[in-house]
């Protein structure tokens, strides 16, 4: 399954509908709380995180990347977005341990690949796919 945070109804309805359409488990997460849930009932391979709203995006972030997390929770790739201007919270979630920042855009124009990819595990840990 693919968590995803979004900031907005418009990304969370892109990013639900793109899933549905590839066949990819896409579950959304707003908060500390709904990503815990998540985690304790099914098996998570990535995270999309929406930079619009920095504060809580990263807060899901370090939850995965904290000494809390379990091997297979630090496991999860994490995929985080925003607008291309957002230099600051690009960096920070760099910081926190974002396998991959892009600008909204890129994820936008391959949704449905960057979809795919993740929920086949062809992500790696600096961010590149994968070729099996």
């Amino acid at each position: 399954m693919i968590l995803y945070f979004a900031a907005d109804l418009l990304w969370a309805t892109k990013i639900k509908g793109a899933a549905e359409a590839v066949g990819v488990s896409a579950r959304p997460v707003r908060t500390l709380e709904m990503l815990e849930a998540r985690l304790a009932d099914s098996p998570v391979r990535a995270m999309l995180a929406d930079l619009d709203a920095p504060e809580y995006a990263l807060i899901l972030i370090n939850r995965l990347r904290d000494h809390r997390a379990t091997p297979e929770q630090r496991a999860i790739r994490i995929v985080a977005f925003g607008p291309h201007v957002a230099t600051e919270a690009f960096d920070a979630a760099r910081r926190a341990g974002a396998d991959r920042v892009i600008p909204r855009g890129a994820l936008a124009r391959g949704l449905n690949d960057w979809l795919v990819a993740l929920n086949a595990g062809q992500i790696d840990r600096k961010g590149l796919v994968v070729e099996e």
